[in-house]
Formats: C-alpha cells, structure tokens, sequence
C-alpha cells in the first residue's frame, strides 16, 4: 500500500453494529460482562478502549510495526520506556534533544539510581565508546530539538545490537511520513502525537511503536498498571489527525525549504539549521534515511544578542509565539526560554543552543505569506 493511501486507512474500520465509516468515541469508563471473566475483550477502560485500540494499529501501521501503545502525553511514553529499565542500568542519549526529556531523565529518574549519558550521537563513534556492560538503552532523536542534527539510526541500531541494548527513536520532528526507524534496526519508536500525527494543536498525547511482542507486552504492562493513557475523544483526534499527516507534510516541507533557503540568504541572519541543506553535515545521512525534510527550521540572528533575538520572537504577526510544533499553523519559539529551559545553561551553551536561538515550526500556509512575515520581524 502506498504512503498516502496508508495514512487514511490506518487503523480504520467502519463500525460493526452501525457501518460509521469514523471509529466511534467510547466515552465510557466500564463494560458490562456476561460473567465474571467472559466479556467482549474489554473490562476497564484504562486497560482497553475501542478507540484507543483503533488508534494504537493506525500509529502501528503507519510505522511499519506491529504493535502500538498511546499515552497521555509524549513525555508519559518516554517514562513508560524508561520503566523497562532497572536501577543500575545507563542510558546513552543525545546531548542535543526536547527539554522535556532531559528533564525527565534527570530530575525524576536519576534519583532512582539510573546513570544517564549524554553524547554527540551524530558521530557513532561516540555511542560505541559510551557504551559499558550496563547499558540497557539508547535514545535517539532525529533530527535533533532543536539544532537539527542527523544521526544515522541504522549505525546506532548495530551499536545496540552488539551491546544487548535497546534502540529507542524519537520520531516526533520527522513524522512517520518522513521517516521509519523500525525499517533501520530501531526497537521503539516514540512520538509526541501532539505535534505532526494529530496537526491541529488540539491534543496531548504519545505513543510508541514495536515489532516484538514480549517488549509490547511490558510496555502495555506498564500502560496499564500506571495509567497514563489519554481519553477516546483525544485517540478520536490523533485518528483523524493522521488521515491528513500526507498532505500536511507535503506542505510543511514544501513551506520549510523555501523559508529555510530565504532565511540562509538574508544578510541579517547568521547560521540556519535545517538538514536539507546540502553543507548540512547530516545531509547525506538525512537524505538515505529521510523521504524529505521537514518543516523545522532554527536560526541565529548576524545580531545574536539575546535582546534582538526577542525582538523578533515579539514582532511576528503570522508566526505565533508559542511551545509545541508541528500544527498547521506556525509557531515561533525561543527554546532557551520556553522548550528546553530545563536544561542548565552551561550544557546548553556546551551543546550549542545558544541564548539567541530561534526555531520555527513551518506550518502550512502560503509560504509568501510566512516569509513576509518574518522579514518584516527581522527588519
């Protein structure tokens, strides 16, 4: 089955006891039994839900997996991931990634007793060296939030291997449109369903995606037993969501490489991150493991003092500032102060996510429009 044409059959089967082409919402908590132990395959809804599961094969099926699990939010995924683990265990991830995660990592599991290790994983080399008899996992992102680098998941995948480790990838930048980590070796894969797969900003929630069948089963152990799965109006959301991710991804590429390439010639802007740049350094690896480029794009003013910077993160009409990404319409975000505040200054600066940084999420409107915009913003 083709892409587009997956995208709006995922998961989607016409009721049985109406024919609604739209999975219903099963806004309810309970369902009634036969007797004690015989049902109709579901019992409570924090274990089941018939929208949910409709939605669980859609993320499945449009990852090329064959399983998927939804939570309440992407950063409630990524606990459940985490959960897998025991206190002892190291995890490898990148030293450029979402605030949120490392917060995550950090401030609520490293008092546990799990070692986090953050290194440049665009280099393999850098994993492989970072790897030790403890470690249990390896977390990706790519492209990175928020200065776009490029790993090659297919070399990280043997790295994991060889190590008894697991490989998890964030795909949340990259939507499942643009690229498949199961397809490279990748064990999980996690999304902010927030952002590309529901586009409307309208929604909380994550999901992950594998092909094994014992790690679905701890992972939905873990669903269940924590509780942190979203409501059937939200699943109902992402479902419909996901029926236009083909056709919003066109647009948010086609948009994101014509900004990208106005912002990379406009004497008033210094360094532009996106990967479709063919002096990007992940170019090549981007172009093998990627089926476009997307819609994200961060910059640096030539002026990068952090007063000019808000300036124009303040000046924007159409651009809205705003956390989140992947809407169809765009947002403008100072990560320093807004996604990635949790990390302490002196790692970012380190990992270069400068104080002046500027990231845009390209939505989908008229791209004359948006370029209009922003260079009345940048003067």
């Amino acid at each position: 089955m083709k892409l587009d044409t997956k995208m709006i059959h995922a998961g989607a089967h016409p009721d049985p006891s109406t024919g609604a082409i739209m999975t219903p919402i099963y806004q309810t908590s309970t369902y009634v039994q036969e007797a004690p132990g015989v049902n109709k395959g579901y019992e409570y809804a924090r274990s089941q839900n018939p929208t949910r599961a409709a939605l669980e094969e859609a993320v499945a099926v449009i990852e090329n997996g064959k399983f998927g699990l939804v939570f309440g939010s992407g950063v409630a995924a990524t606990d459940a991931v985490i959960k897998l683990l025991n206190p002892g265990d190291e995890v490898i991830a990148a030293n450029d990634m979402y605030g949120g995660t490392y917060r995550l990592f950090m401030k609520v599991f490293e008092k546990f007793g799990f070692k986090f290790i953050y290194v440049d994983t665009t280099d393999p080399a850098n994993v492989k060296a970072a790897v030790t008899a403890n470690t249990k996992l390896i977390w990706l992102e790519t492209p990175t939030n928020p200065l776009m680098n490029i790993t090659d998941i297919k070399a990280i995948a043997a790295i994991a291997k060889e190590a008894g480790a697991l490989l998890c990838v964030d795909n949340t930048f990259a939507s499942p449109y643009l690229q498949n980590p199961l397809d490279l070796g990748a064990d999980i894969v996690m999304h902010s369903a927030t952002k590309y797969l529901s586009g409307h900003s309208d929604v909380i929630q994550g999901c992950l995606v594998m092909n094994d069948a014992e790690l679905r089963d701890k992972l939905y152990f873990i669903q269940k037993s924590c509780g942190a799965v979203p409501g059937p109006m939200d699943c109902f959301l992402v479902l419909r969501g996901i029926k236009t991710l083909a056709v919003r991804m066109k647009a948010h590429c086609a948009n994101g490489e014509k900004i990208a390439h106005w912002l990379k010639a406009n004497p008033k802007v210094g360094k532009v991150y996106w990967p479709g740049f063919t002096d990007h350094p992940g170019y090549a690896v981007a172009r093998e493991q990627m089926r476009g480029f997307g819609g994200m794009i961060s910059f640096e003013l030539k002026d990068d003092s952090i007063e000019e910077a808000k300036r124009v993160l303040s000046s924007t009409k159409l651009f809205s500032l705003a956390e989140s990404l992947g809407g169809v319409e765009s947002l403008i975000n100072h990560p320093a102060s807004m996604t990635h505040a949790s990390i302490p200054r002196e790692k970012r600066i380190k990992d270069g996510l400068s104080d002046s940084l500027i990231r845009l999420s390209v939505g989908i409107e008229d791209a004359d429009d948006l370029i209009e915009d922003l260079a009345k913003a940048i003067g």
